[in-house]
This record gives C-alpha cells, sequence and structure tokens, in this order.
C-alpha cells in the first residue's frame, strides 16, 4: 500500500515552503490542501488541535506539526535519498542550534517590518540586519549553511529568503549590501528544483505583504 501524504499550507507561509521542499527534495507525491487561516477547516483543527497552525503533514492519518519538526520527520521517514540532517551528531546538533537562532531571531523583527511603521519598524530593520550578519558569519565562504549540500538549515533559511523582497519594499530598505554572501546563498537555494516548483510568484508575496501592512497599519 502506497504511502498517503497530505500536506495543509498556506501558499505564502514562510514555514509551509519548508515542508513542501523537504517532499520535493525527497521525491515525495503529496496533496497539497490550501488552508484559509481566518476560517481553519475542521481537518486543521483535527489535526493541529494545540497550536492551529500550518504546515501540517499528514501521513497515513497520522499528523506531524510544526515545520522543522516536519522537514525532520521526513528525512527520517524517507531516508533512502537526498540527506537532509547531516549524519554526524555533532553536525546535527549544529544545525539544529542555527534553526533555533533562525525562528527566534529572524520572525519577530520580519513580522514587524510587515507590520509596523515608523521607531518600531525602524527597531525591527536593525534588528533583523543584525541577525542576518550573524548568520551570514556562520555561513562563511560555504555555498550553503550545509557545506556543499543544501540541507536543513539552508531549507529553513528559504522560507524567509522568499520574503526577502516584500520585507525591502515595505521596510524600504536593502539587505543584499548588508549580507552579500547570504544573499548569494539565497539565489543558489532558489535554482534548485525543489524550491522552484514550491516557490510562488515574488510579487504575489509582495502584494500580500502589502494587504498585511494594510490590515495593522491602519
Amino acid at each position: 500500500m502506497a504511502d498517503k501524504v497530505i500536506l495543509l499550507d498556506f501558499w505564502p507561509s514562510p514555514f509551509g515552503i519548508r515542508a513542501r521542499i523537504a517532499l520535493r527534495e525527497k521525491g515525495v507525491e503529496f496533496e497539497y490542501r490550501e488552508e484559509n487561516l481566518r476560517n481553519k477547516s475542521p481537518l486543521l483543527l483535527e489535526m493541529n488541535p494545540v497550536h492551529k497552525t500550518i504546515p501540517v503533514l499528514i501521513h497515513n492519518g497520522k499528523p506531524v506539526c510544526e515545520s522543522m519538526n516536519v522537514v525532520q520527520y521526513i528525512d527520517e521517514v524517507w531516508s533512502d535519498n537526498n540527506p537532509i540532517l547531516p549524519s554526524d551528531p555533532y553536525q546535527r546538533a549544529q544545525a539544529r542550534f542555527w534553526i533555533d537562532f533562525i525562528d527566534t531571531k529572524l520572525y519577530e523583527p520580519a513580522n514587524k517590518i510587515w507590520s509596523t511603521k515608523g521607531e518600531e519598524q525602524e527597531i525591527a530593520k536593525k534588528d533583523y540586519i543584525e541577525a542576518l550578519k550573524i548568520l551570514e558569519a556562520e555561513l562563511g565562504d560555504k555555498p550553503y549553511f550545509g557545506g556543499d549540500n543544501f540541507g536543513f538549515v539552508d531549507i529553513a533559511m528559504t522560507g524567509y529568503y522568499i520574503w526577502f523582497e516584500a520585507s525591502e519594499k515595505l521596510g524600504n530598505f536593502s539587505i543584499e549590501p548588508e549580507v552579500p554572501t547570504l544573499m548569494a546563498s539565497a539565489r543558489r537555494c532558489f535554482q534548485r528544483e525543489s524550491v522552484v516548483k514550491s516557490r510562488f510568484d515574488p510579487d504575489e508575496i509582495v502584494a500580500f505583504g502589502f494587504k498585511i501592512r494594510k490590515i495593522h497599519c491602519v
């Protein structure tokens, strides 16, 4: 019996794209179900009753929640090809450390760039660039955070990379001059087939970002 894989997702989500990329890196066939986060489906509420958020991977009827937990699950279940996490325990621990840094230090300022203005937005931009510079230092001269191989941390960052253009336009600032090496790695990520098939039109994400701004900055 073939695996039945369903992904509950929301198209511009920086978290949902992580699951989409991981599934495509592994060549897993899946059914994509778009969620309306203002009117969540009964299936989403049933499968993720604690946080009620996307993405949710439903594998043979069993849910897996939280984006990087989903990515790790995908890597472990479909382990025959394209490893996502390093095999070395120390490198795995380091990858998990940087995932925590990314979602702790990038999410809040990124959200404020989209949803605030004035001094609050200026502080958010500063915090965002500072976090990106730390990540660029960790990247060093490697093509990817995973070294020569696209991996766990790169998948996490791609969720933020897809919002870079929208963040720049919403915040009236430029990211690339601050972190050119990180931007070069982002472009490499965008060239991967798994990412190409998982991304939506950048202009649509920019338009969605301005919709968020209109709602929050009245």
